[in-house]
């Protein structure tokens, strides 16, 4: 126990150091960041941004959805966000006939606002350093199982204790620096959220795949949504009596702009960082987490891709889902080259020879720090071939194969205890489904799967070899024809006479079943080898943190409330290149492509604006219409739809994007390259007031 309390102390103590690198916590602004903040620039004081007892910015900032940030905008609970963010909402809203992903949607009076169905947002109301609570009786010598049996019990009584002090909030307790620190988070979430603005796909995701993690970037990355509450203004179910959302703090929008050197932070909710993995750990994404998933991903999405420029209703159901799948492809074709040109693997292999010689010269062997690499070598090694195979399940079939969700779901349900709620459910799912493209798509996944796995699921040899002779494409024939799943009609009949008999014959629950079974033995291979990856993370990153005290150490990014902070700034991606800090329209105007129609096309009506230079309050000093610029922050995936604050603390962008060249940041923060790419505030005002002609919404904001 006397390490822990030590390191406790050590993680506390190493924040008086301050790094341009860090996905910062705000209870240690005073203590770890605002000297270096105000230095730079900020106007502000810690308790401006994060106060424990009083209305600060952090209330603004809240989680959108299950995996964005964004930022309350008018003391009528307004909310800005990224179009890609808002998609999935948009695209729900959408049909044929009200295409709002192809030509965008805008309320012009809070009675058009549409309410967004499964939409949430949630406000951090208390952040709590959980430490003491939660790894005051772990021993310093514990192993991982005693560990999580110790820290798991601790965690459920802090739960406990919470909920019963906040009522009526969620509670979150996680784990920081691979489990040598807690913070508990209380959360109010609100549930009536309602779409108010988003632009066309043409103006909102311009470039489309070819400009994803690029700059110069184009691409006016916004959406608008507003949150609403029931009389006493806290969360209540949609009603249309709702009141839309009293918020105490909210930011004020600056149409200052910005200019290079200019102070710049970013508050949000970055979501995963590897920033302490090993070269071990390296070598597994390089040579096979990485790969398959370009792979099989870039196989299926150019099935969805050509159905869905075949017909316009293919598009709505699959714009979504694609979009979400070739982001993260595109995100590993990018942090793998990454990793492999800036030498990434090298320098993590310096840091543990230097942690290894510090070990055995300064730790005892039982307090586990000597075994850490080893045991994070020797886990990634003996759980390489398993979570192949657990990887290629979950992309090719799981994911991949969308007629087996509904399967699955059923299969497990013994009987149908709410039907209209299960009707209204499958009703919304097969919206958003189209048989012919997924039996393309399980068409070409068995085919890849046979070819590429060491070990198949049971289905292939039991029913594709024996009674289809081995063809896939046969036996995937059999199974669209033959499956309940594969129409609405069919499950819909399926659930007003339900009979447990007949799901389980199902060739699709065949297949599922098949495939669930070898996904639960490959994963219960990968379970000690989990927990020695995970003793040996535990120890590795704690040992780091004590060789170097007086280093400032920031925690892995895990969905949590943080700040980042630095300057708007240009870079040099290679030799004899510069890249600006901004871009404007008239890069929108250059980019256009009528080859190219479903990544580069501009609306008439912005054509019209840049030729009539009807720019408005909102061009830059130069009488340009600014659309995007780059600031040295260190973001992630959870931060699309963050704020980026100027000094003041004033909106001046919402970031939406990283950079190409340094794609290997999630392992390896590159500061000399490392650039978060936001599209400026005054576009996005640009867009409402003159292309969209919304101005009634800027009435309600304070915009400076």
């Amino acid at each position: 126990m006397k390490r822990l309390l030590l390191l406790a102390v050590a993680v506390s103590m190493s924040l008086s150091a301050v790094a341009d690198e860090g996905m910062w916590m705000l209870p240690y602004l005073q203590k770890m960041n605002i000297k270096k903040m105000k230095a730079q620039g900020c106007k502000l004081s810690a308790e401006d941004i994060y106060s424990v007892d009083k209305s600060s910015l952090k209330d603004a900032i809240v989680i959108f959805g299950n995996g964005c940030t964004g930022e309350i905008v008018s003391p009528k609970g307004l909310l800005f966000t990224n179009h890609h963010c808002g998609f999935s909402s948009i695209q729900e809203l959408s049909s044929v006939e009200h295409d709002y992903l192809k030509y965008g949607f805008w309320a012009m009076s809070p009675q058009e606002e549409l309410p967004a169905p499964g939409l949430s947002v949630r406000f951090i109301r208390k952040i709590v350093d959980a430490t003491p609570e939660i790894l005051g009786n772990v021993p310093a010598t514990a192993g991982q199982q005693e560990y999580e049996k110790i820290t798991g019990e601790n965690i459920r009584a802090l739960a406990e204790k919470l909920k019963g002090e906040y009522p009526d909030m969620e509670i979150d307790i996680k784990p920081f620096f691979a489990g040598n620190q807690y913070f508990a988070f209380v959360i109010e979430r609100f549930t009536d959220v309602r779409l108010v603005g988003a632009p066309p796909q043409s103006i909102g995701k311009f470039g489309g795949d070819t400009d994803n993690w690029m700059w110069p970037r184009h691409t006016g990355d916004f959406s608008i949504f507003r949150v609403y509450a029931g009389p006493d203004n806290k969360p209540a179910d949609y009603s249309p009596e709702n009141k839309p959302y009293k918020a105490e703090k909210f930011l004020k929008v600056s149409l200052g702009g910005v200019e290079e050197n200019d102070f710049a932070m970013i508050m949000g909710f970055p979501g995963s960082t590897q920033r302490y993995a090993t070269s071990y750990e390296i070598d597994n994404m390089l040579q096979v987490s990485n790969p398959q998933r370009i792979f099989i991903r870039g196989e299926r999405q150019a099935i969805l891709w050509d159905d869905m420029l075949a017909s316009d209703k293919v598009r709505i159901q699959y714009a979504s889902k694609y979009a979400q799948s070739s982001n993260y492809w595109k995100n590993s074709i990018g942090m793998s080259r990454g990793i492999e040109k800036l030498d990434v693997k090298a320098r993590k292999e310096a840091q543990e020879e230097s942690f290894q010689r510090w070990a055995e010269e300064h730790t005892l062997p039982e307090e586990g720090y000597v075994d850490a690499l080893p045991k994070i070598c020797e886990a990634c090694k003996s759980a390489e071939e398993p979570k192949a195979v657990v990887q290629y399940l979950s992309e090719a079939f799981l994911r991949g194969i969308e007629l087996l969700a509904p399967a699955i779901t059923f299969a497990r349900a013994a009987e149908i205890k709410n039907p209209e709620k299960t009707r209204k459910a499958m009703s919304d799912w097969y919206g958003d489904y189209n048989a012919p493209t997924d039996r393309k798509v399980a068409k070409r996944m068995l085919r890849i799967a046979r070819e590429n796995m060491k070990t198949l699921p049971s289905f292939y040899a039991e029913i594709v070899d024996k009674e289809f002779g081995g063809d896939t494409d046969a036996y995937v024939d059999y199974l669209y024809d033959h499956s309940i799943f594969a129409s609405e009609e069919s499950v819909m009949a399926l659930i007003d006479d339900f009979a447990a008999e007949k799901v389980a014959d199902d060739p699709a629950v065949v297949l599922g079943k098949s495939v669930l079974e070898l996904y639960g033995k490959m994963a219960e291979d990968c379970k000690a080898s989990d927990e020695q990856l995970a003793e040996g993370q535990r120890k590795y990153v704690a040992g780091l943190m004590m060789q170097q005290p007086d280093k400032a150490w920031a925690a892995d990014a895990n969905f949590t409330l943080r700040l980042t902070h630095g300057r708007v700034l240009p870079y040099d991606p290679a030799d004899g290149i510069r890249y600006n800090h901004y871009t404007t329209l008239k890069g929108v105007m250059e980019k256009e492509d009528p080859k190219n129609p479903a990544e580069f096309t501009v609306p008439e009506r912005l054509k019209e604006l840049y030729r009539l230079r009807d720019f408005g309050p909102y061009a830059n000093k130069r009488g340009e219409l600014p659309v995007a610029f780059l600031a040295d922050c260190d973001i992630t995936g959870g931060n699309s739809g963050s704020p980026v604050l100027n000094a003041r603390g004033e909106l001046i962008g919402l970031a939406f994007d990283g950079n190409w060249e340094a794609m290997s940041g999630d392992v390896a923060f590159e500061p000399e390259l490392q650039r978060t790419i936001a599209v400026d505030v005054r576009y996005v005002l640009f867009i409402v007031d003159k292309f969209a002609g919304a101005g009634w919404l800027l009435d309600e904001m304070k915009i400076k």
